[in-house]
């Protein structure tokens, strides 16, 4: 094994380096793994731009959290796996033993393990991953398929948490990466899906994971319009049963509150920038009785449903990823991601121009 790596070093919001730097060694209990995949995402996009105090709380720092890859070395007491397996693996695990995932909320683990370094050759996955969240990958699977399962897994969280039933109107907004995620995932669950967003290309893949009705947000711009247009698409023009906000806008959060029928429920998915308010209607809350949603990460169980929907392709992975770039292209696959030019890019660390 060479010594050096290739890694994207992030060192302040827009200044990533792209390095030579040590091969990590895992300790007992560790997996040493050779990252073949790591796909973009919008936590790491916005990383980029802006920082992230919980994922890297020191710079210079290795990032990037959806990835895998193969095994090429094993610490000591590790069984379970052997070098050569193709894995992939969430990149948070909960601790098990606090206040929160004793209560079975283990997305709110007080002691959430992260690890992020998907960008680089190598990555080191820690005891308490290997022993919960790492999962062999079957050979007809890609390792680009593979690496969907973290951010799948969110989705599989958000709409567990809402709990839609059979004939249930579901509204999304946005169609992003997880937006279509959670289209597919509320089509599967037996409910008639409505999407409002924007990208030619994601919009016609909307349809594909079983859209109903599409509105594009670029020939309809003014939110009351959209609002009004959902409404009389269903329920006798009484709203969606469930509206999922996965654009992570404030705007987009009050437009949710306003679309859902009486009685509906909202889910508040896409993660909105730190400080953010939104103003909501007492009234309307108080006599529509809407049920409000907050959902943030995963479980260890949504990460295995997430794996177990990608690897029999209920949930077709081989949509997500348009290609496969060099290290060093991976901020000209972020700016082509924010200009809707993919889905999402994936980037092999062993390869720089």
């Amino acid at each position: 094994m060479t010594e050096k790596m290739n890694a994207a070093m992030f060192y302040a919001p827009k200044d990533v380096r792209f390095e030579r730097t040590d091969v990590p060694s895992p300790g007992p209990g560790e997996l040493l793994v050779k990252v073949r995949a790591a796909l973009t995402c919008g936590t790491d996009i916005k990383t980029y731009q802006r920082g992230h105090p919980v994922i890297i709380p020191k710079t210079p720092s290795t990032f990037g959290h959806e990835y895998s890859g193969d095994i090429v070395e094993v610490g000591e007491g590790v069984t379970k796996f052997k070098p050569g397996m193709r894995v992939t693996a969430c990149n948070a695990v909960p601790c098990m033993n606090c206040y929160f995932c004793k209560l079975g909320h283990n997305e709110l683990c007080e002691d959430l393990l992260i690890v992020n370094g998907a960008y680089a050759e190598y990555i080191v996955v820690p005891e308490r991953m290997v022993n919960v969240n790492v999962y062999e990958v079957p050979d007809h699977i890609s390792y680009e398929e593979a690496a969907l399962a973290e951010p799948l897994g969110t989705a599989v969280h958000a709409l567990r948490k809402c709990r839609i039933d059979l004939g249930d109107t579901v509204a999304v907004l946005g169609t992003g990466p997880l937006g279509l995620m959670l289209i597919r995932l509320a089509h599967l669950q037996g409910a008639r899906v409505i999407v409002s967003g924007k990208g030619d290309e994601r919009l016609e893949i909307a349809k594909e994971f079983g859209a109903n009705d599409v509105i594009d947000i670029r020939d309809v711009p003014d939110p009351a319009e959209r609002i009004k247009m959902v409404k009389e698409m269903c329920n006798f023009g009484y709203g969606p049963d469930v509206v999922v906000e996965a654009a992570g806008l404030p705007e987009a959060w009050e437009e949710a509150v306003d679309m859902v029928r009486p009685a509906g429920k909202v889910v508040f998915f896409g993660g909105c920038k730190s400080g953010t308010s939104i103003t909501l209607d007492t009234k309307l809350m108080h006599y529509a009785e809407l049920t409000l949603y907050g959902v943030f990460h995963q479980t260890p169980d949504d990460y295995k449903r997430a794996f177990n929907l990608l690897t029999s392709r209920t949930v077709d992975g081989r949509q997500f990823v348009k290609e496969t770039r060099p290290l060093d292209r991976l901020i000209d696959a972020f700016d082509e991601v924010k200009a809707l030019k993919a889905i999402k890019y994936a980037v092999d660390p062993t390869q720089m121009n």
